[in-house]
């Protein structure tokens, strides 16, 4: 089965390249948003597998996004994104089980596929 993915990020150049990403990994991008709200929002109406989620966002805390997203009554994957490597030790430090980090450059090597599909 195919697995469905959110994308949310600010940079519309980034959505597009993460959502070429994904979908050559064998991932359904269904949809795409640019802030907490619109995330949420659609998140809500789409119901994805699993969501990719920007650690900065215009209006507001991408980690606190995260946390309210996989407590959603479906539980979807939620996968943290940065520039900013230091997000994983303020992960560790949460210790959440529920969320998975990988670094913006490392997007390509094929982690976040297997952390979005679950395999």
């Amino acid at each position: 089965m195919e697995v469905s993915v959110l994308v949310v990020d600010d940079d519309t150049g980034f959505r597009g390249l993460a959502a070429r990403i994904l979908r050559a990994g064998g991932l359904r991008v269904i949809g795409e948003a640019a802030t907490c709200a619109a995330a949420m929002e659609t998140a809500l109406a789409l119901k994805p597998d699993a969501i990719l989620v920007d650690v900065r966002l215009p209006d507001g805390d991408g980690i606190q996004l995260a946390r309210d997203l996989v407590a959603l009554p479906w539980h979807p994957r939620v996968v943290l994104i940065s520039s900013d490597a230091d997000v994983a030790a303020e992960l560790a430090l949460d210790d959440r089980a529920d969320l998975a980090f990988v670094a913006k450059g490392e997007l390509p090597d094929g982690a976040v596929v297997e952390l979005l599909s679950g395999r």
